[in-house]
Parts: structure tokens; C-alpha cells; sequence
């Protein structure tokens, strides 16, 4: 049996509780909460699985070293002390990623800039070759995370951000990160035992990630690839005996239907659903939720109306105003679940929510409250049995420190704890001054090794923090059946814009 090893899952602010509950369901042992990030161990069979089917993990890390380190100098020593022949064979290209909470170490490329020398350096010392970097497409992602003087390195076994599902063919203004969505349902506690709702579905994340959800079909089906299958000890007979395994898919005996009042979204969300195969599932049409009317059979709502952030509305109060109207007079018997982010907006909806929950969409601490429809009053909705509030959600609102304090709902996260992908691959700090020294620096540095050259004391070493050449990007390729079952799920072509530092990007 193969032995158990550290692991460490990414995933958004708020949803780090629903992730260690898959964990533990997944058979994961040692399962611990952190901030953003679940840790937990298992062996080869467990990391492969936590990318294929967790639905809300953004990253799947192995850690290969811990160690304390108080300045720059240390990093590059503790990193030079890892035998790297082990991680990187000759001719493979590698890429290191960072985070960084601490005083001492202030930019995060920096800190990559040193762990890439060092391994640089002891790889040409060892081999006579230096290895390259590639940012675009490497075949071994590193990633270093650094909070005050404590530092993990870690392998990246994901790749590309686990959020990035494939099915998405077309993209609407501000797309709901996929992540996100299924967070969003699996906290709800509907697990397909209903016909869902959204009826602001936008490009149709909400739905796609409910259907996997009621199926229990694996995120991971969509994807192409995975950072881990280019590692030297890649299973591939386990893999696919993993991609394979349709024993947990369940039969859904319910529906899913999806509207909005842009013919565009819809469109979209149709082609969509049509490459996740889920056609006979979900139902997309256009209506604006103005004249939604009560469904005939016990459903859900789940939404994510407009903010007024990155997408406006000519009459936002209104709009809330209409979605409370809605919910109190034709979605009676139900519960409805909406996410925003404004305290006026959640005023207009003008209902009692049963409990809030502190959610981060992307830089924008949300929140995602619940709304019990009943028809008639409150007091003999109670008195003929009727539960407003469960135990379980009388506990979480009674939680201290639940939300930050003097909270603002106009008020983001600050620089340095942006969610951005809630993934930490993507962190970045904006210090432009320091940006433009370093800049300068490397500048210098490169005049100096140029000017020793033409003198004959240039020995050949390596130019810290200099580029190092990096293998062309080899772009996507089509998607394979690893089933052999004939899958057709598209191409996975993601049509929207692709900013690698966007936290809003899904």
C-alpha cells in the first residue's frame, strides 16, 4: 500500500468548511481548515482524486519542504538544499509561483525569482545544463508560500486553476467562477432531491454545476489535462481507472431550469450546457424574472442577481424590490438562496433571511442569505410546525467574529489579501516602486556582468534574476475520451478574456 503523504487544497474565502466536508466524504485522512486552504493527507490514488472531483477546490498541492527562513538569502540556501534531480528531469521546463504574508519578504516575484535561481544553479552544477523556464505551459508547476518567517514549498499537481472546468465554449459580462457556484449549492444542502431554479442565469454556471452536483458526476470529466501527469511518477493505468469509474453517478429524477431576460445569456448558457452533455437535465429559456410565477412542482431557488459592480442595471433598488415581490408571491413552500453585495440591496428584497453567509466573489465580500417562503404569517407558520431557522443555522449566525468588524459592504479586501482566483497561484502585490527598483536592479546587474565579460572576469554564472528561456507555449489540444465511451463534451475553447492577475476571471 502506497504510503500517505501531506497535501494541501486551495480554495475561496468562505467555502473552506463545504471543501474539508468533500474531503472527509472523498476518504481523505487528517483533514484540517486553514485560511483558504483545507490540508489534509492520502496517497497517490487521493491527489488524483481530490483534482478530479472535488467541486470546490481551486489547487491541489503536495508540499515537499517546510522550512524558517528571514531574508532572501535564506530561501535561495533552503531551496538549494533540495535534491531537484528527484523533481526535474533534463530537458523539462518548471515554473514557480508565490505568496507571501510577511513583513521581511515584500514581493512575491522576488521570491520566485530566487527559488528559480537556486534551482538554476544546483541543476547546472549537477548536470552541466541549465534547465528552462517556461510561465506559459511548464512541465512541473512549484509553488512557495511564505507567511511571516514560516515557508512551504510545494509541487502544483492541478496546473491550470481546477475552476476552469472545460465545458465553458462562451462567456457572458462578469461569469459566476465556477468554483464559486458549486459552493454556493453544496452550502444550501440541495443535492438534487428538486427541481432547481435560477432565474438570472447568465452564461448558466449555477445550473452546469448543479447538474454535476445531482449526478454526482466528477468536475474533472471536462478538463484536459493535469499538472501532475507530466510528473515523472504518473500512473496513467490509475488515472484512468479513476476517469473511468461511473459507479457514484446517480440518476437525477428532477430538473433544472435556467432563465434571463438577455436572449445573449441565454444562448450562451445553451451551448454550454449543450458541451457538458446535460441537455436532458437542464432547461434554458428566456424570461425576465418579473413575471416568474410559482413552479408546480417543490424547487429551489439559487441566484446571483447583479451588484452594480461590473455589471449595471438601469434600476438596481428596483430590481431587488422585484426579485423580493417574486420570491413572496410565487415561489411560496420554497426557499430561495441569493447572493450579492450590497447591504441597500438585500433592504429592498424586503423579506426575514434565515441565515447569512460571508462569501468572497472575487475581491467582493458578499454575502449568501437564505429566504424561507411561507404563505401566510410568520406566527402560524410556526405554530403549525413550521421551522424558520434549524439548529444548525441558529449555531453558524451565533457564531463571534462571523464577519469582520465595522464591516462594509462597499469594502474590499486590501491588496495583499485579495482573493483573486481564491487560488494562490494567481496572488500578486502591486508595489510599483518596488517594481520599478528591482526593475533597475536587474537593469545594473546586466550592465555589470556585461561590462565584466568584455574585462575576461565573467565566469559564466547564472544572472540572478535575469530571463531564462522559456519553451513556446504549446497551446491547447482537442479534448480525448479517456473512456473510450465516446463522450462528447466540445472543445472546451474558453472565448473570454484571459488576465492571468484577474479575480474576477473564470
Amino acid at each position: 500500500m502506497e504510503q500517505n503523504f501531506e497535501l494541501i487544497a486551495k480554495t475561496f474565502m468562505g467555502l473552506e468548511p463545504v471543501l474539508a466536508k468533500e474531503l472527509t466524504q472523498l476518504g481523505a485522512k487528517d483533514v484540517k481548515i486553514g485560511r483558504r486552504m483545507v490540508s489534509f493527507t492520502g496517497d497517490k490514488e487521493m491527489m488524483y482524486r481530490a483534482n478530479f472531483q472535488l467541486h470546490t477546490a481551486i489547487r491541489i498541492l503536495k508540499p515537499i519542504s517546510h522550512f524558517k527562513a528571514k531574508s532572501a538569502d535564506d530561501v535561495y540556501e533552503e531551496i538549494r538544499k533540495i535534491d531537484w534531480t528527484k523533481y526535474l528531469e533534463q530537458d523539462k521546463t518548471f515554473a514557480v509561483d508565490a505568496v507571501v504574508f510577511s513583513e521581511e519578504f515584500r514581493h512575491s516575484k522576488f521570491v520566485s525569482y530566487k527559488v528559480k535561481d537556486a534551482i538554476v544553479d544546483q541543476l547546472r552544477e549537477k548536470t552541466g545544463k541549465r534547465p528552462n523556464i517556461s510561465v506559459a505551459n511548464p512541465d512541473v508547476r512549484l509553488n512557495i508560500h511564505i507567511a511571516e518567517d514560516q515557508c512551504t514549498l510545494s509541487l502544483d499537481s492541478s496546473g491550470e486553476s481546477l475552476h476552469r472546468r472545460g465545458y465553458r465554449q462562451e462567456s457572458v459580462e462578469a461569469p459566476l467562477n465556477e468554483v464559486l457556484a458549486a459552493g454556493m449549492i453544496l452550502l444550501s444542502g440541495w443535492n438534487g432531491e428538486t427541481d432547481f431554479i435560477d432565474p438570472m442565469c447568465g452564461s448558466g454556471t449555477l445550473l452546469i454545476e448543479a447538474a454535476l452536483i445531482a449526478k454526482n458526476m466528477a468536475p474533472g470529466l471536462f478538463r484536459k489535462e493535469y499538472a501532475f501527469e507530466k510528473w515523472p511518477d504518473f500512473d496513467a493505468d490509475l488515472f484512468d481507472s479513476i476517469y473511468n469509474d461511473e459507479s457514484q453517478e446517480r440518476e437525477f429524477k428532477h430538473h433544472i431550469y435556467g432563465y434571463d431576460i438577455d436572449m445573449k445569456a441565454v444562448n450562451t448558457a445553451t451551448l454550454n450546457v449543450k458541451a457538458a452533455g446535460l441537455t436532458n437535465d437542464i432547461t434554458v429559456k428566456q424570461q425576465d424574472f418579473k413575471d416568474f410565477t410559482q413552479p408546480g412542482e417543490k424547487s429551489i431557488i439559487i441566484t446571483n442577481p447583479p451588484y452594480g459592480e461590473r455589471i449595471s442595471t438601469p434600476d438596481l433598488l428596483g430590481t431587488y424590490k422585484m426579485i423580493g415581490e417574486r420570491l413572496k408571491h410565487q415561489f411560496k413552500g420554497n426557499d430561495a438562496w441569493v447572493l450579492s453585495y450590497r447591504e441597500e440591496c438585500f433592504d429592498q428584497i424586503g423579506l426575514k433571511p434565515s441565515i447569512k453567509i460571508p462569501l468572497y466573489n472575487g475581491s467582493l465580500e458578499c454575502e449568501f442569505r437564505k429566504y424561507q417562503m411561507f404563505d401566510g404569517k410568520l406566527k402560524d407558520f410556526r405554530s403549525e410546525g413550521g421551522v424558520v431557522k434549524t439548529e444548525e443555522e441558529k449555531r453558524q449566525m451565533a457564531e463571534k467574529h462571523r464577519f469582520k468588524k465595522n464591516r462594509d459592504f462597499k469594502q474590499r479586501l486590501e491588496e495583499t489579501e485579495q482573493n483573486e482566483e481564491g487560488d494562490i497561484r494567481s496572488f500578486t502585490f502591486h508595489h510599483h516602486k518596488l517594481e520599478k527598483e528591482e526593475r533597475k536592479e536587474r537593469r545594473d546587474r546586466r550592465s555589470n556582468d556585461e561590462r565584466d565579460e568584455r574585462k575576461g572576469d565573467y565566469k559564466g554564472g547564472a544572472k540572478k534574476g535575469g530571463g531564462y528561456k522559456g519553451s513556446p507555449n504549446r497551446g491547447g489540444h482537442e479534448r480525448f475520451d479517456r473512456s473510450g465511451k465516446g463522450r462528447s463534451f466540445g472543445k472546451g475553447k474558453d472565448f473570454g478574456k484571459k488576465r492571468r492577475f484577474d479575480d474576477d476571471e473564470d
